[in-house]
């Protein structure tokens, strides 16, 4: 398990170094509340990874595709489903599977549909504009 409280300025580092403990790793869930900084942290982890499409919440959407060196990243935001099933006709399960890289918003409403080895990435408002993450590797307990 990885955790660190950080601030906007530590974020580039931090992502550097995540990208490095995570890479053998395809989907990334992010849990937190309103607010929490995970739409903050993907769009820092897609620049590291060099995507140069505008990366932004896919709230409406749903899902964005991202072009990448490392190819497709997927990046969902699944806050405006109402369960599994909703996430199933929507193609979330396609895109989970798909051996892309995928960060998803909101995993909770697809829980069951995420595989196995989904990294879980918990993230929470701290004092002083910093934030908590929580990294649960495959395997491990949260």
């Amino acid at each position: 398990m990885m955790a660190k409280i950080f601030s906007l300025p530590e974020l580039p580092a931090l992502v550097k170094k995540c990208l490095e403990a995570w890479a053998p790793y395809r989907v990334f869930a992010f849990h937190g509340p309103m607010g929490a900084g995970k739409t903050t942290f993907i769009h820092a982890l897609c620049a590291e990874m060099q995507v140069e499409d505008a990366v932004s919440s896919p709230t409406f959407s749903l899902i964005n595709e991202y072009d990448s060196p490392r190819g497709a990243i997927y990046h969902m935001d699944l806050y405006r489903l109402r369960d599994e099933q909703e996430a199933i006709g929507a193609g979330i399960e396609d895109a989970l599977y798909s051996g892309n890289i995928c960060f998803v918003e909101w995993p909770e409403k697809a829980g069951h549909l995420l595989p196995e080895d989904t990294v879980h990435i918990y993230l929470e408002p701290g004092l002083n504009n910093t934030r908590k993450l929580r990294a649960v590797m495959p395997g491990e307990k949260s």
